[in-house]
């Protein structure tokens, strides 16, 4: 927010005059101007005139930095910057110059040169946490804003326009109404701000169509003058039913503001009836930007009251009657800083969202969430972080239902006007699987192949192969997808005459949009032979080696996929040695991997060992002899060393697993 903003200077500024070292006549109306009647153009001017005039050097840097203070407090970052620069340079004598200059270059996006003045300022004032948590602040914006969220943001063109715009608010149950603040032309009053420099600020509606256009702003009432006033009316919220609303309005006289106070309207067809003040504190408190809680019980806003924890706290009073209300209470060193927050909006789900500048952010005002963590209770408050964050002023958040979208305001470049209303949407998280299936011996995609998914949340669904071999398993067609967020699937793809191929995925931990891809190739079921990685022995042994094992993985898993299936498992050797001793050591290896197999847990029914001895070479003992060099003579010796299974059977039955009995003296059974 510009805090130039009329509502929002209204609530932020309660500033007690700076004393000058030396009183002169000529400084009074500039630092009445300032302190005052918050009539920062005019005092800048005077200030100015001032400093011309001035000789005293102390003096002449206090009006410096005074000068940066009427720029910063009209939202003139850039200037403020420059002002308070110069403060330094000239030696002014409080400190609190290198904190403003810090949040100054904040605001101006160069966190660098801010996490550097941050530094100073911590290093000379050790007892003051704001250096700290400013360092701290300029660290994590920048990493914010180096790794935004998901969340894409733009202005809503048709809403704004070249004045301020802010504080939106849904005005019907299908929230398809927006009514927000605007100071653009054509509002009630005729006045102008001697504070902003433009028209006092006014509530306005807009509607938004079937195709999502939004229509020309009017003023929110029509013209009758129930709601919309020569006052600065704004910052509103909706009760439940959206047949009350509740809003800010701040009268203001010639020498200055009387206040702000927070009021209600019944709607009335398309207008609303007479106002009545929500009875909170006394006039000289100031109070505004309400939000109601979704069961209409509890009403927060922003206010100056006593016993707050600094600045602007955010407030809330309970429901006891008709229009009647508790004392109020704050919520307390968890939401409230020594800063400000103000632009509450509390979510259907109960969360609290606001604006503050007093919790670390990214410069300015920023917008917080807070959990719901009881009746009245909020914590755990978190950053909203960017895009929905930037260096400029960003604040009133309000979301659109339970949808992950809806609407916020804004300073920051790429608007129309000096505050502009910007809408937020998150894309959803969506997973996609998509695979290919193919034949593993002639590498030809496999037509109507059946792909299953099992997921752990009860979730099952199956498809089949499109002629090209391949699958996706996404949109449903009816805006849901297949896989679902924190969830893991088993994944089976099977066809009649081919070995089945499974495999798993995981959404748990996911909270990016991914696309998972998998080849799955099949292994066609024929009479021939399926040879196995090389599984190794050591020599004249048949015990298995570490390495022989890794590779029965690709046969273990196999079984466990083809939980039918009964094979010959097939150990071959090479021809030197006796075929005697051949057939008797490709006969123990072949137990051997069985053994191991069984360990696992496979069935012994399921598979044959039968070594093959030197009977079934690949090259022959007369081809090797041909090969030129030891090394390739010695290679094709070890092609014959294989290990192969051949499937002999698809029809096993798997054992009932026996129960287990009891131990009867464990059971205490006699």
């Amino acid at each position: 927010m510009k805090f130039t903003t009329v509502l929002g200077v209204l609530l932020l500024l309660a500033i007690a005059p700076i004393q000058l070292l030396a009183q002169k006549s000529y400084l009074d109306d500039a630092d009445h101007a300032l302190y005052k009647e918050e009539k920062y153009h005019e005092a800048i001017e005077m200030y100015k005139k001032a400093y011309v005039k001035e000789k005293g050097r102390d003096v002449k840097a206090e009006i410096i930095f005074k000068i940066g203070e009427s720029y910063r407090l009209s939202d003139q970052t850039e200037q403020a910057e420059v002002w308070y620069e110069k403060a330094i340079i000239a030696q002014y004598a409080d400190p609190v110059a290198r904190l403003h200059l810090a949040n100054m270059k904040m605001q101006n996006g160069k966190y660098d040169e801010a996490l550097v003045e941050f530094q100073k300022y911590a290093a000379d004032n050790p007892s003051d946490p704001r250096g700290k948590l400013g360092v701290e602040a300029a660290q994590k914006a920048q990493t914010w804003a180096d790794n935004p969220t998901t969340y894409t943001v733009e202005p809503v063109v048709l809403i704004n326009s070249e004045f301020y715009d802010f504080s939106p608010t849904f005005a019907d149950k299908r929230n398809d109404e927006l009514i927000f603040t605007s100071t653009r032309e054509g509002s009630t009053g005729s006045d102008v701000s001697e504070v902003t420099g433009t028209n006092f600020s006014d509530l306005y509606v807009t509607q938004r169509d079937k195709k999502g256009k939004w229509s020309e702003p009017v003023l929110a009432g029509g013209e009758d003058g129930a709601v919309n006033t020569d006052a600065s009316e704004g910052s509103a919220t909706f009760n439940s039913r959206r047949n009350i609303m509740y809003f800010t309005r701040c009268e203001v006289e010639k020498n200055g503001y009387k206040g702000c106070k927070i009021y209600q309207a019944q709607k009335q067809g398309m207008g609303f009836g007479t106002p009545e003040e929500v009875m909170i504190a006394s006039d000289s408190a100031v109070v505004g930007h309400p939000a109601i809680t979704p069961d209409d019980k509890i009403l927060i806003f922003a206010s100056d009251l006593e016993g707050g924890q600094g600045g602007k706290d955010l407030w809330y009073i309970k429901e006891e009657g008709r229009n009647q209300w508790s004392a109020p209470i704050n919520l307390g060193p968890e939401i409230n800083t020594q800063g400000d927050e103000m632009f509450p909006f509390v979510r259907e789900n109960g969360d609290l969202y606001f604006a503050s500048n007093g919790h670390v952010g990214m410069g300015g005002l920023d917008i917080y969430m807070a959990a719901k963590k009881g009746d009245g209770q909020w914590g755990e408050v978190q950053n909203m972080k960017a895009p929905i964050n930037s260096s400029a002023n960003d604040f009133a958040l309000i979301y659109q239902g339970n949808e992950n979208r809806g609407f916020f305001t804004s300073s920051r470049e790429g608007g129309r006007g000096k505050d502009d209303i910007w809408e937020f949407s998150e894309p959803p998280v969506i997973f996609i699987l998509k695979g290919e299936v193919r034949d593993i011996e002639t590498g030809e995609p496999i037509t109507a192949a059946k792909v299953e998914l099992v997921g752990t949340d009860g979730t099952t669904a199956e498809m089949e192969t499109r002629s090209d071999g391949t699958f996706e398993f996404a949109d449903k067609g009816n805006g849901e997808y297949y896989i679902s967020p924190n969830t893991s699937y088993n994944i089976t793809v099977s066809k009649n005459d081919y070995l089945s191929a499974k495999g798993k995925e995981t959404t748990v931990g996911l909270d990016e949009s991914k696309i998972f891809a998998h080849l799955y190739e099949l292994q066609p079921i024929t009479e021939e032979p399926i040879k196995l990685p090389d599984i190794l022995y050591e020599f004249d042994d048949v015990k298995l080696t570490d390495q022989a094992r890794d590779s029965l993985e690709v046969l273990y898993k196999t079984l466990v996929d083809n939980p039918t299936i009964v094979i010959e498992l097939l150990a071959n050797t090479d021809s030197r040695g006796s075929a005697e001793y051949n057939q008797k050591l490709s006969q123990g290896r072949a137990k051997s991997a069985v053994d191991y197999l069984v360990s696992r847990g496979i069935a012994r029914e399921r598979m044959i060992p039968k070594g093959m001895g030197e009977s079934n070479l690949l090259i022959s003992d007369e081809e090797i002899s041909k090969l030129a060099t030891e090394e390739e003579r010695e290679a094709a010796h070890q092609l014959n060393r294989r290990t192969e299974f051949r499937i002999i059977g698809t029809d096993y039955v798997p054992k009932p697993e026996k129960p287990e009995v009891p131990d009867m003296e464990d059971s205490g059974e006699q």
